[in-house]
C-alpha cells in the first residue's frame, strides 16, 4: 500500500503593500513628521502599494510643541511589520523621551521588523538612546549633533546620512529632503521628482542660506545645555552621560 503524502498547506499570500510608519509621541515638532509624511502620502497617490501610518503607544490626541495636537492611526501592537519606521524629533519632550524605556523598547522592537529605520532632527537621539545607532554614522539637529557620540554613533555634518538600512536627517525641514531621497530609492528618480513637483518643494528662504559659522561657533551651547538640564532633571545618570559638566 502506497503511503499518501499529506496535502501541502497553502502558502499565505504576502501583502505587497509597503507601510511607512511614522512614530508619534507627545511634544514632537509637527514639521518633523508632517513634512516627510506628506512626501510619502504623495508617493501613495502616484504609485500603488505604498501607505503611510502614524503609530503611537495609544490612539489619542498628543500635544506637539505648537498649539496643534496629533493623533496616531495605529498602536505599536496593532501595526503589521512596516517597511520603514521614521522617528521625528523635537526639543525638551524629545530630550526627555531619551529616558522613556517604554518608547525606546517599542522603537527597538519595531526597528527589528523594519527594512528601513529613519529619523528626523533629534529623533535620531531616540534611535541612539535605544541602541540603534551604535557604530553607525548619523546626524541630527546641529544643536545636539555631538550627543550622538555619547551613544556610540559617529556624528556627521550633512543634510541626511545613510548607513546601511538606517537613515537620519538633520533638523526639521531636512526630513523632507530625506523622504524625497527614500522615494527615489523605492520608486525611482522620476517618481521622486513628480512628488517634489506636486508638493512644490523648491526652497527659496527669504533670508538666504543659513550662516553655519555662527551655528557651529558654540554660541548656542548654553541654551542647548539648559534645555537638556530641564528635560533630564529627573534622570541624573543620563544627564551626566550627556553633559559636559
Amino acid at each position: 500500500m502506497t503511503e499518501t503524502s499529506p496535502a501541502a498547506s497553502p502558502t499565505p499570500t504576502e501583502d505587497p503593500t509597503k507601510t511607512i510608519a511614522f512614530v508619534l509621541y507627545p511634544g514632537i515638532t509637527p514639521l518633523d513628521i508632517v513634512g516627510p509624511l506628506q512626501v510619502f502620502a504623495a508617493l501613495g497617490d502616484l504609485v500603488p502599494g505604498y501607505r503611510t501610518v502614524v503609530v503611537g503607544e495609544r490612539i489619542e490626541p498628543m500635544a506637539s510643541d505648537t498649539p496643534l495636537s496629533l493623533v496616531p492611526s495605529h498602536t505599536f501592537d496593532g501595526m503589521a511589520d512596516p517597511h520603514a519606521m521614521i522617528v521625528p524629533g523635537g526639543l525638551v519632550p524629545t530630550l526627555a523621551a531619551m529616558a522613556d524605556e517604554n518608547l525606546l523598547r517599542n522603537l527597538r522592537e519595531t526597528a527589528a521588523r523594519s527594512q528601513v529605520v529613519g529619523s528626523v532632527c533629534t529623533g535620531s537621539l531616540l534611535l541612539a538612546a535605544a541602541g540603534l545607532l551604535e557604530g553607525r554614522r548619523a546626524t541630527t539637529h546641529w544643536m545636539y549633533r555631538d550627543l550622538l557620540a555619547r551613544f556610540g554613533a559617529t556624528p556627521v555634518t550633512r543634510r541626511w546620512v545613510e548607513d546601511g538600512h538606517v537613515i537620519t536627517a538633520a533638523g526639521v525641514s531636512a526630513g523632507i529632503d530625506m523622504a524625497l531621497h527614500l522615494v527615489g530609492r523605492l520608486a525611482g528618480d522620476k517618481v521622486a521628482r513628480m512628488v517634489q513637483l506636486f508638493i512644490e518643494y523648491d526652497p527659496e528662504p527669504p533670508f538666504g542660506p543659513i550662516g553655519w559659522e555662527a551655528a557651529d561657533s558654540g554660541q548656542y551651547a548654553p541654551f542647548a545645555g539648559e534645555l537638556l538640564q530641564k528635560a533630564l532633571a529627573g534622570h541624573p545618570a543620563l544627564l551626566a552621560r550627556l553633559s559636559d559638566q
